[in-house]
């Protein structure tokens, strides 16, 4: 049942991607009838290894990526169906986006603060200087920075970590209501890696802001997260309430996945890795279940037949393994 708060919902969202020459083309599956919702506030994961399609979820939603198929909903209304030109202004006000990489984010030969200015004119923050100083720097200031701190200084003026602090503030211009945050930690140390984690966390606290956290990392998701959604080759196989999907995992793929994580004991050399006993490839082309050349516990109808949603304590998990045990299939 829909919630009164639901900020943003998912419906069947499929990409398909076509690879290869005229002649031997490939369908790619990306993304596979994911469906979700955020609440308002929430902190929401999408978590999953390399290739599971957390990323091009984010850039369909962020309107970089035509969907095959699927919709999108903003707080009720359909996003294509924005033709207004003050709705569509208010979506892209209101739904902010900070990436991985904040040197691909930056262009090395503009100085960083004009980005800040122009986001504030793009969006009509305000037309006033002064006010629109002032507005940077509480942006600026809720990052650890301040605007003195950054003005006239180019990217390369600055560490991997304060340029990713940089592109968080200018996503705090617009006032948003939600953020989507693709691996915004992967690339900063550890000191800041909390830092921004937690700001998440107060932003949802203090001003309502929802986050959708996109990353491979299961301890900070964790640690920020009220649901999780783990994703593989396209597919959700597991969402619900991230201590239960993390601390009692139903689907073979998380239990993997959680088993990769290294014990915190320094004494204790990280050995174990996730190996691929299928290419890629077969893993999106196979029939029935993606995981099943993975899977301990594989068995003949997981080859032949994909499996469908089922719900076990309170988690929804695509696995066979739950569907006779099952407190309700999803169709």
């Amino acid at each position: 049942m829909k919630e009164n708060n639901e900020l943003l919902r998912i419906e069947g969202l499929t990409k398909v991607f076509s690879l290869g020459s005229v002649f031997s083309r490939i369908r790619i599956v990306a993304v596979n009838n994911v469906s979700f919702g955020i609440n308002s506030p929430e902190i929401f994961t999408l978590a999953g290894e390399s290739g599971s399609g957390k990323t091009t979820v984010a850039r369909i939603i962020l309107g970089f990526i035509e969907p095959t198929r699927g919709s999108i909903f903003y707080r009720g209304n359909k996003i294509t169906n924005l033709k207004d030109i003050e709705a569509r202004s208010l979506f892209r006000k209101e739904v902010q986006a900070i990436f991985q990489n904040p040197f691909e984010t930056f262009n090395p030969l503009r100085k960083v603060n004009e980005y800040l200015y122009e986001t504030c004119w793009n969006f009509n923050v305000s037309r006033n200087r002064n006010e629109i100083d002032g507005i940077i720097d509480e942006a600026l200031k809720a990052v650890g920075l301040s605007l003195e701190e950054v003005r006239d200084k180019y990217p390369g003026e600055f560490s991997g970590g304060q340029l990713q602090r940089i592109s968080v503030a200018r996503a705090l211009i617009t006032k948003p209501q939600l953020l989507i945050a693709d691996e915004p930690v992967s690339m900063v140390d550890a000191s800041l890696r909390m830092s921004i984690i937690n700001l998440f966390k107060e932003l949802k606290e203090k001003n309502n802001v929802s986050v959708i956290y996109i990353t491979h990392d299961l301890a900070t998701a964790y640690y920020v997260s009220e649901r999780i959604a783990i994703m593989f080759r396209g597919e959700i196989v597991e969402t619900g309430p991230v201590e239960k999907v993390l601390m009692e995992p139903k689907h073979p793929y998380t239990m993997l996945l959680k088993e990769s994580i290294p014990e915190p004991d320094p004494k204790m050399k990280w050995q174990e890795s996730i190996r691929l006993t299928a290419s890629e490839e077969e893993e999106y082309l196979r029939k029935g279940c993606k995981f099943a050349g993975r899977c301990p516990y594989v068995m003949d109808i997981c080859r032949k037949e994909a499996p469908g949603d089922t719900v076990v304590d309170g988690v929804v998990v695509k696995c066979y393994l739950y569907a006779s045990k099952s407190e309700k299939t999803i169709a």
